[in-house]
């Protein structure tokens, strides 16, 4: 693994999600380039869901909240392996996520081809200081009022929605 993030290889991907070459992070970011990716739902046993806030230093989104654990997959990383390694990654856990549905993102800043993952821990979690600054279970019944009041991603909010929408809430 390079030492810079933005120096990591990634898949890159053309607008229907198929692998057709490898570029790194800062070109994906730079350019815009559609990449793959993962997202992560955990929740505890009470059903609730971790909230976390982003560092000041992601090259995305920075210092917004998240509903989602994830990130970008190597190149070559199965989406499975992806969703394993970013909850040890970030939450220095070992999440043993279960795949809910594959999932679409064109936004500003980034095109994804993601798989949507969902993982029930209790915690407590290591949280990687280069990505996660705290973060905290949330009641979802209490999630639109921190929505309302923080800033979110975009894509872990349009993850949510279709979340939801599956769940029939």
């Amino acid at each position: 693994m390079a030492s810079d993030p933005a120096d990591e290889l990634v898949d890159l991907l053309d607008h229907a999600g198929r692998v057709i070459g490898i570029v790194t992070r800062r070109r994906m970011r730079g350019e815009r380039l559609p990449h793959r990716c993962v997202y992560v739902l955990v929740f505890n046993t009470r059903g609730e869901l971790f909230v976390h806030q982003r560092t000041a230093k992601k090259d995305v989104f920075p210092s917004y909240w998240d509903l989602t654990v994830g990130g970008v997959l190597a190149a070559g990383e199965t989406f499975d392996d992806g969703a394993v390694r970013e909850g040890c990654e970030e939450l220095g856990v070992d999440l043993r996520p279960t795949f809910l549905f594959p999932f679409h993102y064109d936004g500003e800043h980034s095109i994804a081809f993601a798989n949507v993952y969902q993982a029930v821990h209790e915690g407590p979690f290591q949280l990687q200081p280069e990505e996660i600054v705290g973060g905290e279970f949330v009641p979802v019944s209490n999630l639109a009022g921190w929505i309302q009041r923080k800033r979110f991603c975009p894509d872990g909010l349009e993850v949510w929605s279709e979340f939801s929408r599956r769940q029939k809430w």
